[in-house]
């Protein structure tokens, strides 16, 4: 099996970077699959995660950022003149090494692909959301261009979603649309976390969507309850300096630090991850904590956390945007060392389900019958 994956770069410590590499490493290395990854902005970037020197990366050197350069129609052009070098290049480089199956990481690129894909099967995966365009503020004009665009999904073999919730959304326009979880790079050092420090660990991107705001506001409200107990905070973004003033100036016990390529270390030392996302299309970084043994705390928004929490057995779910809710929560578990040691116990054991051996029989299963109905559909063998 020949399987093509189609994304824009490989360049920074993020989780789907991190997924997709464990998933083509368990292709190439349990399946013996041949696995290609083409990518439009590689440049000079080092690729974070370490691959199986089998796989082969292709870089189109397009460079869509060019287009930033200019303002108005400029742009626009400039955007066209970009997609049209992009399409060309990929369509030599299917012709080239003829996949059974190509899957697009993300949507901008799906347009692309199907347009120049032949008779060759094409998968989409949601790791962003159907609805994202209504978390984000959007205008009017730009969830209409975004409509009109996934319009073009109908065309599609098959998008796979995170989660249910997402999956239902999709129908509005797939239709052919399933459910695969994504595969967690859990902790396999035996180090797991004791629960008795006080330390709260939050792990994300600084942005809109993490809503790390909304955890300062808890952590004040905790705080004086729990002045002894701190808040570290990893991770990049643009909000990071805001973030960082916001402590100062409400006099928080709480550190920002850089994200870090090994963060099971860090959970390992502390007791409890929080997590106050507006919305998440699954949730890394709460099933990877949960494989340390620690308890986690979410706000029960769409859609990640609600399928990997079990509220009350290996964490705790709480009301969407509730902030006194969430804190009192933690505080709860802050002050029953037992209780955080059993959710410990059990989040370990639910973290299992994320494992790679647990969830790429469902990739290969899902790859093999998309070659065989189009074997089908074109008469080939």
């Amino acid at each position: 099996m020949k399987i093509l994956y189609v994304t824009d770069a490989l360049a920074v410590w993020g989780g789907i970077e991190r997924v997709l590499s464990d998933k083509m490493n368990f292709l190439v290395q349990q399946y013996g699959y041949e696995v290609y990854v083409v990518t439009a902005d590689q440049g000079n970037h080092a690729i974070p995660f370490p691959l199986d020197r089998r796989i082969h990366v292709k870089d189109m050197n397009i460079r869509f950022h060019q287009q930033y350069r200019y303002h108005g129609i400029k742009r626009i052009l400039k955007y066209r003149e970009l997609e049209r070098l992009y399409r060309n290049r990929l369509k030599t480089f299917l012709e080239e090494i003829k996949p059974d199956i190509i899957s697009c990481i993300r949507d901008g690129y799906a347009s692309a692909v199907l347009d120049v894909k032949g008779d060759i099967p094409v998968i989409f995966e949601s790791h962003a959301m159907y609805r994202d365009v209504e978390f984000e503020h959007s205008t009017l004009l730009h969830r209409i261009i975004t409509y009109l665009k996934r319009l073009k999904f109908r065309k599609l073999d098959m998008l796979v979603a995170l989660t249910q919730g997402d999956a239902n959304d999709w129908k509005r326009v797939c239709r052919h649309v399933c459910v695969i979880p994504n595969v967690v790079h859990l902790n396999e050092s035996g180090k797991y976390s004791s629960c008795t420090s006080k330390k709260v660990v939050l792990a994300g991107r600084f942005d809109f969507q993490k809503n790390q705001g909304s955890m300062l506001d808890v952590w004040s409200k905790v705080q004086q309850r729990h002045p002894d107990w701190v808040l570290d905070m990893y991770g990049n973004g643009e909000l990071r300096d805001f973030y960082e003033q916001e402590i100062v100036r409400r006099n928080l016990n709480a550190h920002i630090h850089p994200a870090v390529p090994d963060i099971m270390e860090k959970y390992q030392e502390t007791s409890i991850l929080v997590m106050t996302s507006l919305y998440e299309p699954f949730g890394l970084v709460l099933a990877e904590s949960m494989s340390c043994g620690v308890p986690v705390v979410a706000f029960d928004c769409p859609y990640g956390p609600g399928d990997i929490i079990t509220n009350g057995v290996d964490g705790i779910l709480v009301a969407n945007q509730d902030v006194g809710a969430f804190a009192e929560s933690v505080c709860q578990l802050m002050e029953n060392e037992s209780m955080r040691k059993e959710m410990g116990k059990a989040a370990i054991k639910s973290s299992q389900r994320y494992r790679a051996d647990m969830i790429m029989p469902m990739w290969k299963h899902l790859f093999e019958e998309l070659v065989v109905d189009n074997n089908k559909r074109y008469g080939t063998n």
